[in-house]
């Protein structure tokens, strides 16, 4: 570890300030006077490892009503959303169970060992998904990928919540849209793995007689498998330790390569503040309108994304687009570039001349028409639709991709709420001690959320699809109605966060 012989011993160190921060330097100890420099080379870091994630988790939306129904998990092609919302469920169950466990684990063995052993969990399980021969495979390998996801991006703070703590409210403008690049990125590379990799033995001869012509969709999730283990390889190289009763041993050996200097260090000092209990935080007006409505905002973007995949691959008579793997997996791909565009060019524009509050309800205002602009596609495709050849005509496909646009562009906006939902935590946290307990009621929230919303998506879906219910597109109009009451839950938020940009 380097030493600053011109400056005094501080060894009150944190893992909630900036990781490179210089105890040296006068201007980072007040942020109020310049714009505090972000730690670029540990975000870079950090953000490719955490990339490994939304890839495993993304890869699979193109071909997995397609993949149970290679299972033969029913014989009822309208219950196969059922299943696959199932198995998004186990997903978000297996998080739930399993957060507070690895927090302890890491507190034992230090975070940088969590780390590496649910990157390599990833890797492995992503692949038991692709040799899957029941839907009871793949409900334990989607369920053992959330448990090693979670040991990463949830009891450290080195992933989900490193925004969070390596800023202040100088540059957070720049490290949240950032830091928010890596699950649109992910999302545009694990779709196309998805898309383009499944079935490969009917693509490319080379396939047949092989493993992959056995398991079709396994080649996709060995290549996301593939980069987990590259993955781990950064992880073993690049992360150093945080945690004050391993960091000499890591120092000794080299990796020690994070600094963390702050006198509010829980992980470098023996004062350890006493965490709040949630019902102390949801006292706060401002804390529990941040949870309700983030359960709100993640019921509207699970359904959405289990929505959009069972609504393209399901045939057009039964209200959907009768879309291919490889075609799902592109307009996934599109989205992803959407995401990332906003987090480039609107987000720091929005941060910087309008209050996060203001960004976060006029964002998850775009959910109702969201939801309501899709049956539209399915009436585009059933005008279109020659029955002669089962093609759309040009001008109906033309038409069909520009209604696809807009949908992913309309969603993508609602995505913005994830982003001004970290910065609104961050600046109404009533203590700062209490940032942490925060984070994690909200996320607990939207973590339950998840556990319930991709089934009952996928239910719905099937339901208004069996009995015809306003046509078929009953799930449209209830999950519209949902996100307006999301809309009415985030209003509370505005009338009662504080706005930074009159305050600074």
């Amino acid at each position: 570890m380097a030493s600053h012989s011109s400056c005094p011993a501080i060894d009150v160190r944190d893992e909630t300030t900036p990781l490179l921060l210089n105890t040296c330097n006068a201007e980072a100890q007040n942020p109020s006077r310049r714009v505090t420099p972000l730690p670029k080379a540990q975000i870079a870091a950090l953000c490719l490892v955490r990339l490994v994630d939304p890839i495993a988790f993304t890869q699979i939306f193109p071909y997995i009503n397609e993949f149970i129904a290679f299972l033969h998990v029913t014989d009822d092609p309208s219950q196969i959303g059922y299943f696959s919302g199932l198995v998004e469920s186990t997903f978000a169950v297996s998080q739930l169970l399993f957060i507070y466990h690895w927090a302890r684990l890491s507190d034992v063995i230090g975070r940088r060992p969590v780390i590496m052993t649910g990157t390599l969990g990833v890797a492995l399980s992503t692949m038991y998904f692709g040799v899957s021969s029941s839907i009871v495979d793949l409900l334990i390998s989607r369920c053992i990928g959330e448990l090693c996801e979670e040991s990463r991006s949830r009891c450290t703070p080195h992933f989900r919540f490193l925004p969070v703590f390596i800023i202040d409210s100088t540059n957070q403008a720049a490290a949240f849209p950032l830091y928010g690049l890596v699950w649109p990125i992910g999302s545009i590379i694990g779709p196309l793995i998805g898309g383009s990799f499944s079935s490969p033995a009917s693509q490319f001869s080379i396939f047949k007689q092989t493993i992959f012509d056995r398991h079709p969709y396994f080649l996709p999730c060995f290549v996301a498998g593939l980069l987990s283990i590259v993955g781990f390889t950064l992880a073993y190289f690049c992360l150093g330790e945080t945690l004050s009763t391993k960091r000499r041993y890591s120092a000794e050996k080299g990796y020690d390569h994070i600094s963390c200097t702050s006198e509010h260090n829980t992980d470098c000092h023996d004062d350890i503040p006493v965490s709040p209990s949630a019902r102390e935080l949801l006292s706060f007006p401002i804390i529990r309108a941040l949870s309700l409505s983030g359960f709100a905002l993640e019921a509207n973007g699970t359904s959405f994304g289990v929505l959009y995949v069972l609504f393209c691959y399901s045939p057009i008579h039964s209200g959907g687009l009768a879309f291919p793997p490889s075609t799902i997996g592109y307009s996934l791909a599109f989205a992803g570039v959407i995401a990332g565009s906003v987090q480039v060019f609107l987000m720091p524009f929005l941060l910087r001349r309008i209050e996060a509050a203001k960004i976060y309800n006029l964002s998850i205002a775009a959910w109702p028409v969201t939801f309501l602009f899709l049956p539209i596609l399915n009436v585009i495709a059933r005008c279109g639709l020659d029955e002669s050849t089962g093609q759309l005509g040009s001008r109906s496909y033309s038409a069909l991709w520009v209604g696809i646009v807009i949908v992913l562009v309309l969603s993508r906006v609602g995505g913005i709420a994830y982003s001004a939902s970290m910065i609104l935590i961050r600046n109404n946290v009533p203590k700062p001690s209490y940032l942490g307990s925060a984070n994690g009621l909200v996320q607990s929230s939207m973590c339950f959320s998840r556990c319930v919303s991709a089934a009952f998506a996928s239910s719905v879906f099937a339901f208004s699809d069996k009995y015809n219910i306003l046509g078929g597109y009953f799930w449209a109009l209830l999950h519209a109605s949902i996100a307006l009451i999301g809309c009415s839950l985030a209003r509370d938020i505005t009338r009662n966060s504080k706005n930074m940009l009159t305050e600074t």
